[in-house]
């Protein structure tokens, strides 16, 4: 996506099921100011692409958050569907790729 992202799109569709698994709007959005890994998501939606972000929350905590983009009112923005906080296994095999260049993932610009 070349665009500038704006902000983030919420509303009671999303918000509930993100704060499910205890993690709160800001840490999902100070996931996205910092680095941040972003990878297409299996196919879940035919009707729009989904991706799957890995970051932390200012707290240092390992966030997953699948998102999409929506524009509205010519805003570019990010809809988060889904963000839950990653598992030690999960941390240990994302740290073991980052460490090699060549296996790191794409970073969101």
């Amino acid at each position: 996506m070349t665009e500038t992202i704006t902000g983030f799109d919420w509303d009671e569709g999303n918000l509930p099921k993100c704060q499910s698994h205890g993690v709160t709007i800001d840490e999902i959005e100070a996931a996205f100011q910092g680095p941040v890994y972003v990878f297409p998501a299996r196919a879940h939606s035919a009707a729009e692409a989904r991706y799957v972000a890995i970051g932390r929350s200012a707290s240092g905590r390992h966030l997953l958050i699948a998102f999409t983009y929506r524009e509205i009112d010519k805003r570019q923005l990010i809809r988060p569907i889904s963000a839950r906080f990653m598992h030690a296994k999960e941390i240990s095999h994302y740290e073991a790729q980052i460490q090699d260049p060549e296996k790191a993932p794409s970073t969101a610009e």
